[in-house]
């Protein structure tokens, strides 16, 4: 007998209930949410005390797909381009061969030491060769935890950008694991054709997205953020029909947004952090519950020889190479090193054989089940001691601010004053979108001819228009007025 809908949201309702809470306790106990995530979803399987039923690869590929992209998206618009500019070459070099380097050595150390063909090992060593972006961000951002020098936007602009790549190499062997006659050097045109498309449709996409969002003019708040998820949305399958890489356009797309003048930028940006976290926890649980743990228990021994090999050879070599072109302290290449976890991407790309019929398809997901789950585990709750141990911690009194970290917190006002644009203020005719104004200064409210109106982004501004403004501190406030030409009637 089939379960009714009021049990099924009952179930998914008590589950998320449970993750919200396990996420509360992960803080508390230093142990990596997506762990807790998995193990939630684990109990709830057949094999748990929840008993559900649940062996559905293509529902779980495809519910992961989703969440990917809303990670990746979130990821990328929360990436301030100011502070990912100074490290852009080791960050790129990171994320394209870094990953390519580590799938290789791994892949060439699975073909000899398991029965697995080189293609089998490669492919293994492919889907396991990003760093997961879900992992790094909620940990260095629920940790709090300050780094040194470029460390922070290093380590995020590669896990946010490194998936596409892996997905690419993924979709690759998988190819010649299927027609072992092909020429490897094929690849090549294929390689190209996802990057080209993917990094060009994703530009294109995300110029289309600034233009419309700041003129469309919705009657509705709330309709913005529903406008950006619908932009996403269309950027992957658009890109993904057209033989490019859907990832890395989302990516590029909300790389390009987060760092223009948007309207309602903030609440865009806060729906979507929060719909990151509800994807973790629907990814994670969907996994926890796809997997036997019965089955784990076979590959233990391999999977922990493969981990151990991948967290100390493969991850450390690639890094390393990637990273010779340029001058940067050995410790702060192990500890780059050490923040190579493996997560939800990875164990999405382990599905992607199901959907070939690979033969050992089974294997390679429970073995790359297996790598992810001791790899957030082990890395992922290490991360702080690691950074200490490494000298490259800072106090986090010391932490220095992004605007994204402006942005998603509640802004502290220090500062407010009420100034009359003159007839000859540059800000005069220009929409206060245009004005491009600080992220920790807005215009709290606009007087004008005696009549009171709360501003918006295309709220045009008017000569003799009083502005009441408001600031984080009183320096940044006067140097607002002082670009403006307006004149400061009073000090609040």
């Amino acid at each position: 007998m089939d379960p009714s809908i009021e049990k099924i949201l009952l179930v998914v309702s008590i589950i998320l209930f449970i993750c919200i809470l396990a996420g509360k306790i992960s803080f508390k106990i230093g142990v990596p949410t997506a762990v807790l995530f998995l193990f939630v979803g684990m109990l709830a399987g057949s094999e748990g005390i929840g008993g559900i039923e649940f062996d559905k690869p293509a529902v779980v590929q495809f519910i992961g797909i989703i969440a990917l992209n809303f990670i990746l998206f979130s990821g990328g618009f929360e990436t301030d381009w100011s502070y990912v500019r100074p490290v852009i070459g080791p960050s790129v070099l990171l994320s394209i061969f870094g990953v390519l380097f580590t799938a290789i050595i791994l892949g060439i150390f699975v073909w000899l030491v398991t029965d697995f063909t080189l293609y089998e090992g490669l492919l293994l060593g492919s889907i396991v060769s990003s760093t997961d972006s879900a992992a790094v961000f909620s940990i260095l951002r629920s940790k709090k935890l300050a780094l040194k020098g470029h460390l922070r936007s290093t380590l995020e602009f590669e896990s946010g950008s490194n998936d596409p790549m892996a997905s690419i190499l993924t979709i690759i062997f998988i190819s010649l694991i299927i027609n072992p006659a092909g020429n490897i050097w094929s690849i090549v045109p294929l390689f190209l054709q996802q990057f080209c498309i993917g990094g060009v449709l994703g530009l294109l996409f995300g110029v289309a997205g600034k233009f419309i969002i700041n003129k469309i003019q919705l009657d509705y708040d709330g309709l913005y953020p529903l406008f950006a998820i619908t932009l996403m949305l269309l950027t992957y399958s658009a890109t993904s029909s057209l033989k490019g890489n859907g990832f890395l356009a989302v990516y590029l797309c909300a790389l390009y947004l987060g760092n223009q003048e948007l309207l309602h930028k903030r609440t865009i940006m806060k729906m979507f952090d929060g719909l990151a976290w509800l994807m973790q926890i629907i990814l994670f649980t969907l996994l926890g519950l796809l997997v036997f743990p019965s089955h784990i228990i076979p590959v233990i021994g391999i999977g922990v020889l493969i981990s151990v090999f991948l967290i100390l050879v493969a991850r450390p070599v690639a890094v390393y190479l990637c990273l010779l072109p340029f001058k940067m302290k050995g410790r702060e290449r192990l500890f780059i090193s050490w923040v190579g976890l493996r997560g939800a991407a990875s164990i999405v790309f382990a599905t992607f054989p199901f959907m070939a019929s690979l033969e050992k398809a089974d294997t390679i997901f429970n073995i790359v089940f297996f790598i992810s789950f001791t790899s957030v585990l082990l890395q992922g709750a290490t991360i702080p001691a690691v950074a200490k141990w490494l000298h490259v911690a800072l106090p986090a009194r010391i932490k220095p601010l992004t605007p994204v970290d402006i942005l998603l917190s509640e802004p502290v006002n220090t500062a407010m004053a009420e100034v009359i644009v003159s007839d000859n203020s540059p800000a005069v005719g220009k929409k206060i979108i245009d004005l491009e104004f600080p992220e920790n200064v807005r215009i709290a409210l606009l007087n004008r001819r005696g009549k009171y109106i709360i501003p918006h982004g295309q709220t045009e501004i008017m000569p003799q228009d009083k502005l009441i403004l408001i600031a984080t501190s009183k320096i940044t406030l006067d140097s607002i007025i002082e670009n403006l030409s307006v004149v400061k009637s009073s000090e609040i």
